[in-house]
């Protein structure tokens, strides 16, 4: 997502976002979330099942006119559409309307968080923005950090809108030591189309994050703006 985009659609601005300027506090303190606190340490949540999943994302040789390669995701060239700052948003061929898209990739960078805590306190502030601009909180899930690798955190959720639904599978990581969020976005649009959401959240949704999840090619801060 995100909520730059609905913004747009709607022609209102909202708080902070991962899609807006503002970043979050990255030293307040972290919110408790329905299901599980964001935290580093003492985590007892399982890691993700990513076996078997083929990376989702990777670069293509073939570039827009910008300059930037695509993302590709499940087979599909996504590209860059829009850049601001440490935030960036890519949709596949025929979508280049940002205001009526079905598909989006979004990379976010967030320069002030380096360390795990922070990255937690990032995750729970976005979720709590998505939840006051009226998000459903569908899952939230946390892989634990290792040896090897610190902590990720991943949120989904779904933003009901009078003529659109909007789903929305954020992961937190830090990449090149930069707190960063990868995200994919789905919209079906309509009235009264909760059944056909669910129909797609049913059939796609445990795919799209056990892909995010796998997905190790997170462009970091200077490769993202070229």
């Amino acid at each position: 997502m995100t909520l730059s985009a609905l913004e747009r659609a709607s022609g209102r601005s909202s708080g902070p976002a991962i899609r807006t300027r503002k970043k979050p506090d990255p030293t307040s303190r972290p919110v408790q979330l329905p299901r599980m606190k964001f935290r580093t340490r003492g985590l007892l949540v399982g890691a993700l099942l990513v076996s078997g999943v083929a990376a989702a994302f990777s670069a293509s040789e073939a570039k827009p006119r910008d300059g930037r390669a695509p993302l590709i995701f499940a087979g599909t060239d996504y590209l860059h559409r829009w850049s601001k700052d440490d935030q960036h948003e890519f949709t596949p061929h025929g979508q280049e309307d940002l205001a009526r898209w079905a598909d989006m990739i979004t990379i976010h960078h967030y320069r002030s968080v380096k360390e795990g805590e922070s990255l937690a306190s990032t995750a729970n502030a976005v979720l709590e923005n998505y939840k006051r601009n009226g998000a459903r909180v569908l899952r939230t899930d946390a892989v634990p950090r290792t040896a090897e690798k610190p902590a990720e955190y991943l949120l989904v959720v779904l933003f009901p809108r009078p003529d659109f639904i909007e789903t929305v599978f954020a992961r937190f990581k830090l990449v090149g030591g930069i707190g960063s969020a990868a995200i994919y976005s789905h919209r079906e649009y309509g009235q009264k189309i909760g059944d056909q959401m669910s129909a797609w959240l049913q059939k796609n949704g445990s795919n799209t994050e056990k892909a995010l999840m796998a997905w190790e090619q997170i462009p970091p801060l200077d490769a993202a703006k070229n």
